[in-house]
């Protein structure tokens, strides 16, 4: 990487729909300060790890029709996350683009590997049986934590491979997940001083 100081990575997206009302603020070269706001608190407890632990600044204030399910407003604020990534990383000129985790929470352990490719592609294995019927918070099922990464993946056109290597607690394995995508994101949206340019032999990601 040059010695040009880089241009500051930030979004600031707004999307108003008849289900969902979002205003979202990412800074990616920030310290995983959080103000997180979506009506869903379990939702909150796993965006404000997300930004702990990626190292990345986050702002959400979110409203929607949750008297009726949190879907809507869960899957839309990871649309928008997405994109805001997407529009922060720019060119994405001297970046690390790789990075991995291994995350333990008690019994849970989660492995995420992150490329920021520019092609969007999700693989997601290793949760229990069932877990997608659990009822977390109160609100969260853990059907969403899929919903979550996969509005991510493709709006941010990253790859990623999140496998659930073991756990028992549904809260610990969301938690896991969230957390060892913040983990192997971090890494790859760092700057590596080696890199010149935008690290593909294509040119371009």
């Amino acid at each position: 990487m040059s010695n040009v100081t880089p241009s500051p990575r930030r979004a600031h997206l707004q999307r108003e729909t008849s289900e969902s009302s979002i205003d979202l603020s990412i800074d990616l070269d920030g310290t995983g300060v959080s103000d997180i706001h979506t009506s869903v608190p379990f939702y909150d407890h796993l965006l404000t790890a997300f930004a702990k632990h990626s190292l990345t600044d986050l702002t959400v204030h979110a409203k929607g029709d949750t008297e009726i399910d949190v879907h809507h407003t869960v899957e839309d604020i990871g649309i928008v996350l997405g994109q805001a990534i997407k529009q922060a990383l720019g060119d994405k000129s001297g970046i690390s683009r790789y990075g991995d985790a291994l995350v333990p929470l008690d019994e849970a352990l989660v492995q995420a590997v992150v490329d920021i490719s520019g092609r969007p592609y999700l693989v997601h294995t290793g949760e229990p049986a069932g877990f997608e019927y659990h009822l977390i918070g109160g609100h969260f099922t853990g059907s969403m934590v899929r919903h979550v990464f996969e509005a991510i993946t493709f709006n941010a056109a990253l790859t990623v491979h999140i496998t659930v290597v073991g756990g028992r607690d549904a809260h610990h394995i969301a938690e896991a997940e969230f957390k060892a995508f913040a983990r192997a994101f971090r890494q790859a949206k760092a700057y590596d001083a080696l890199v010149t340019g935008i690290p593909s032999t294509k040119g371009a990601l």
